[in-house]
């Protein structure tokens, strides 16, 4: 037998807690009920101490496809008329990644112990956000949770996609910028050294580049590189704990929508692709208006829009529309307001909203590819430009040999 923690709550809504020793969950839940309780939480009681094994599952980190692979094979199970702790026990059994294997194991215990299956998924919020929560939530009040589950699969693998873009589209530009770091830095700290060795043993007046470059090699592997290099790393690091901060966040998204050279245009597509996705998801999942709202403010990824979905819900409850404080404000173009205003006076908002997240989704595509044309050859450029001027000023000398030794 295994001793199990409970929550509880009686007759008048009191809620209490306790332990109690039986086989299984079930046989707790049925055990409180029949007292007359009504059973908020069953868990088993963990023991102290924890395997290398359970410590290494807990590194391993749960992939988007992990849970999108997971609600598009749950929704075909359920719409398939499997019941639901059916379906949970096949899912747990094969799924790969051991931490997302235990998690399904947690909700299928909760659910066999009576709990509704979004209370369930919301005690891991690393893994079932509140977005995923709450469209489970609003499919399990409409009986149309297969609906919702292909719906957040759909979201997830949107997202996922718009992601895998903007990344597969950098990897190029980020080689060559590491590239080049590194070729300057064998320079610096290996090349030039033996190089200037040479020309002191020559004696001579060396040209001022080759100067300056003797100078930056000496002065990075000296000590007073350390008191170059800590000062500019302290710098870096409080930047980071800064932008970690709410009034650093909320700098940094105002700052990255102002990125010259079309970054700031593909963040604020991005923005608004994801901002239509999520509310359109909601709301055709039957999310309340000012839930859905809420939600999507939450999950916009960007302060500014977050900002302007507490507009939007101040808005909704006075009995205004949705587009009238997003046209005043700068981040959302005039097509999208106009667009919002369309849908709600037909009616047919979600479907507005999800024709505004494939237009910007497609637009984020196109505006990272054109920028990733730009910067390519911007970089070779720039690595070509370093290498070279670093070449010159080391064969300066060389070519002028004999003044040097003169």
């Amino acid at each position: 037998m295994s001793t199990f923690v409970y929550k509880v709550r009686d007759v008048r809504g009191i809620l209490s807690r306790g332990e109690l020793e039986a086989d299984t969950r079930a046989a707790v839940a049925a055990s409180l009920r029949g007292k007359g309780l009504t059973v908020v939480e069953v868990n088993e009681k963990k023991k102290g101490g924890t395997s290398l094994s359970e410590a290494l599952s807990d590194m391993r980190r749960i992939k988007p496809r992990h849970i999108t692979i997971f609600s598009r094979q749950f929704a075909t199970m359920i719409s398939s008329g499997l019941a639901l702790l059916r379906a949970l026990y096949i899912l747990e059994n094969q799924t790969q990644n051991p931490k997302l294997k235990t998690i399904i194991g947690d909700v299928k215990k909760d659910v066999e112990a009576g709990t509704a299956l979004s209370d369930s998924l919301e005690k891991h919020p690393r893994v079932f956000g509140r977005l995923y929560v709450s469209m489970v939530r609003a499919g399990e009040a409409g009986g149309v949770l297969d609906e919702t589950l292909n719906r957040v699969a759909a979201q997830l693998e949107s997202e996922d996609n718009l992601r895998r873009t903007i990344k597969s589209a950098m990897v190029y530009p980020l080689l060559i910028a590491s590239f080049a770091i590194l070729v300057l830095t064998a320079m610096v700290f290996f090349i030039i050294p033996i190089f200037a060795k040479m020309y002191d043993q020559m004696g001579g007046q060396l040209p001022l580049l080759t100067r300056l470059m003797v100078w930056f090699s000496n002065t990075m592997t000296s000590i007073a590189g350390l008191f170059i290099l800590i000062p500019l790393g302290g710098a870096v690091y409080g930047l980071i704990r800064l932008k970690k901060t709410p009034q650093g966040t909320a700098a940094w998204d105002r700052l990255k929508l102002r990125l010259p050279m079309g970054v700031g245009e593909i963040v604020r597509k991005l923005a608004m692709a994801r901002f239509s996705r999520t509310l359109a998801t909601l709301i055709s999942s039957g999310v309340p208006i000012l839930q859905a709202i809420e939600i999507t403010g939450e999950t916009a990824g960007n302060v500014v829009v977050s900002e302007a979905m507490a507009g939007v819900k101040d808005s909704i409850k006075q009995g205004r529309p949705m587009s009238e404080p997003l046209a005043g404000m700068s981040v959302f173009p005039p097509m999208v307001t106009q667009m919002i205003a369309v849908g709600e006076e037909t009616g047919a908002i979600d479907t507005m909203l999800s024709k505004i997240a494939d237009f910007y989704e497609a637009e984020v595509d196109a505006a990272v590819k054109a920028l990733t044309s730009i910067l390519e050859p911007i970089m070779m450029i720039g690595v070509g430009g370093i290498v070279g001027v670093v070449v010159i000023s080391l064969y300066l000398p060389i070519f002028d040999l004999m003044n040097v030794v003169h």
